[in-house]
């Protein structure tokens, strides 16, 4: 089985070059059972990440353009009056597909957003008193662009909790830059798509089970709890570590790294979780999940340079 997912891996990387953080984040939110995510420029193939899974993937893809003028219906469906039976029918709307990309997410309103958090977190959407299960393999896979850029509003810490990893990407260097070029080219002169091999749905829940089963040492569970201390108790560290956050990590962390340990375990073959999984996934599974001081702030210190600071500090198992 593991040997399908390397498969996944080979060709999402074969089709978005020059991201490997990238398409490893989006198997690892897949086996996790949590959703992603993604900040960086416009044109650098978060879309198209997507899309590739989508191909590799059984299941119904859906991509929804975040706008201003969005309508939480827009996501969730509505209520469609039918004269013919003088009753209303419910018509569902994007969120019930299995894959969803939600591009340029920071750009809709707080209602938008706070439907979308309904689903992310209980798997459900309610439209007037009516509430409607989401398809058991539901993957929200969402773009910001960084928050510098015009139109664009930050997202609520309720709903960047949600998010089991937070990626970013940045602009290729020149050869991929070439490689890029390249591979668009062919892909216009050809007429034949990729060959990928799909994985089902039954897959993807026999792996997450598998991945639960791996054995992980009582030291390192106790290393991930003090790695998630360390944000919320700084002090028993460094007066520095504590000048830089405003608040820690919620539990919602501790089970992300866990789950995210194991995931990347499985994928490299192995039975057992080590130090350096925990530490692989540490930055993107907290790097939202952190408010910093004005202290931090002023001092130009960001998120990842805190967490950097924490590894450093708390002993590994």
């Amino acid at each position: 089985m593991v040997n399908a997912f390397s498969g996944l891996k080979t060709y999402l990387d074969s089709q978005v070059l020059g991201q490997p953080e990238l398409t490893e984040g989006i198997l690892l939110a897949l086996l996790a059972n949590g959703h992603l995510l993604v900040e960086g420029p416009p044109g650098l193939a978060k879309t198209r990440a997507v899309n590739a899974l989508a191909h590799g993937v059984e299941g119904q893809f859906h991509r929804i353009q975040f706008t201003p003028d969005l309508l939480p219906a827009d996501l969730t469906g509505t209520d469609i009056y039918r004269p013919e039976t003088g009753q209303f029918e419910f018509q569902s709307g994007p969120l019930f597909h299995h894959i969803i990309l939600a591009d340029e997410i920071n750009r809709a309103p707080a209602k938008v957003q706070s439907a979308l958090l309904e689903a992310m977190a209980e798997k459900q959407v309610t439209v007037g008193r009516n509430t409607y299960p989401l398809p058991e393999l539901f993957l929200v896979m969402a773009t910001q662009n960084p928050l510098e850029q015009e139109g664009t509003y930050p997202l609520p810490e309720a709903q960047l909790d949600r998010f089991l990893l937070h990626l970013k990407v940045d602009y290729p260097d020149a050869a991929t830059e070439l490689a890029i070029l390249q591979l668009t080219r062919n892909e216009a002169l050809s007429t034949n798509a990729p060959v990928v091999t799909s994985i089902t749905q039954a897959d993807i829940f026999a792996a997450r089970k598998a991945i639960l089963q791996l054995h992980m040492a009582d030291g390192l569970e106790q290393y991930i709890v003090q790695l998630i201390m360390a944000t919320r108790n700084a002090s028993a560290y460094s007066e520095k570590l504590a000048s830089w956050i405003a608040y820690g990590a919620s539990p919602r962390a501790t089970i992300a790294i866990e789950r995210c340990a194991r995931a990347k375990a499985w994928l490299n073959d192995r039975d057992y979780v080590t130090p350096d999984d925990i530490q692989a996934v540490f930055h993107n599974a907290l790097r939202h999940r952190l408010i910093l001081t004005y202290t931090a702030e002023a001092e130009g210190i960001t998120t990842d340079d805190v967490l950097s600071e924490i590894l450093r500090l708390v002993p590994s198992a």
